[in-house]
């Protein structure tokens, strides 16, 4: 991958290299369960290479698929909010290689520079729109109305 990915890339550079300076670089085997809806969300991840497919609990089935997450995208926004618990579970696809960030680390550089804290949020909110819309397409695939064909 290429430049910088764009929760960082929209940043001033003083913002990119106090994030970076608490990133440690990790990588994922293909397959390897990242983490479990419901679970701690204590770090989140800017993914440098490969896939992470996002999924849902569901009783008694194989958990679906809602989205995949790639090169230059965040993986985990639930450490953001409390209770500071993931909405979703990730698993890896393929071999992942990504930035980890420590959730506590971000939050107390947030709330030093609040400047930082409103920009990373807002990047932070683009990205769970951008979602948010994607899963009501989805949804609407799914359950519109069919018409019949003439």
């Amino acid at each position: 991958m290429t430049g910088l990915p764009a929760l960082l890339g929209g940043l001033p550079q003083t913002h990119r290299d106090q994030l970076l300076a608490i990133a440690r670089d990790r990588s994922f085997p293909g397959g390897e369960r990242l983490f479990d809806e419901g679970g701690a969300a204590d770090r989140f991840w800017l993914i440098r290479s490969g896939e992470v497919a996002l999924d849902l609990y569901v009783p008694g089935r194989p958990p679906p698929v809602v989205e995949t997450v790639g090169p230059g995208q965040l993986l985990g926004w639930s450490w953001l909010f409390p209770p500071y618990r993931w909405h979703l579970g990730a698993q890896a696809l393929a071999p992942v290689d990504a930035w980890e960030f420590p959730a506590d680390q971000v939050r107390a550089l947030c709330t030093a520079d609040p400047e930082l804290g409103y920009r990373l949020t807002l990047r932070c909110a683009e990205v769970i729109a951008e979602r948010l819309q994607a899963t009501r397409i989805r949804l609407l695939d799914l359950y519109a109305p069919r018409t019949a064909a003439s």
